[in-house]
């Protein structure tokens, strides 16, 4: 995350940051940031991020990433943040969760409009065409959620 908000803020980018109070105690937070606020946990700290982001990119990760990954999946499924979701699969980092996500599917655990709600590219420097090209998903989206409807 650090080389990242270098990378931006080298190119005269705003980089904003939310850090939960136990991790800048422990000085794991970049010192260049345009804006950094401070919040009491985890939980607070990803609904601000998925708020104030207008697309979620996740870049290959461990934990952490999966986890905010598959919240915003799960908010924009229910069509309660419809924002793009591009995967960056830098050498090929995202292949077998694809390959999960489409069981899924074929196990009608999702329905097949569900493999809509996210892109992939394979390098960071796709991003923004994706997030531009990304497919309209929106609030309606609620109605979709349960597999058992005709676009399953």
């Amino acid at each position: 995350m650090g080389s990242l908000a270098d990378g931006a803020l080298s190119k005269n980018g705003k980089v904003y940051g939310v850090v939960p109070e136990f991790l800048q105690d422990l000085e794991l937070t970049h010192r260049g940031l345009t804006g950094l606020r401070v919040v009491k946990e985890m939980r607070i700290r990803k609904q601000l991020m998925l708020e104030g982001s207008d697309a979620v990119v996740a870049l290959p990760g461990g934990s952490g990433t999966y986890e905010e990954l598959f919240e915003a999946l799960t908010l924009k499924r229910l069509g309660q943040w419809v924002g793009p979701v591009i995967l960056v699969n830098t050498d090929g980092f995202y292949d077998r969760l694809l390959q999960f996500l489409q069981q899924a599917v074929d196990e009608r655990f999702m329905g097949s409009s569900h493999l809509k709600m996210w892109s992939v590219v394979d390098e960071p420097e796709d991003v923004l065409e994706a997030i531009g090209n990304a497919h309209v998903w929106n609030a309606d989206a609620l109605q979709y959620a349960n597999v058992t409807y005709a676009n399953a």
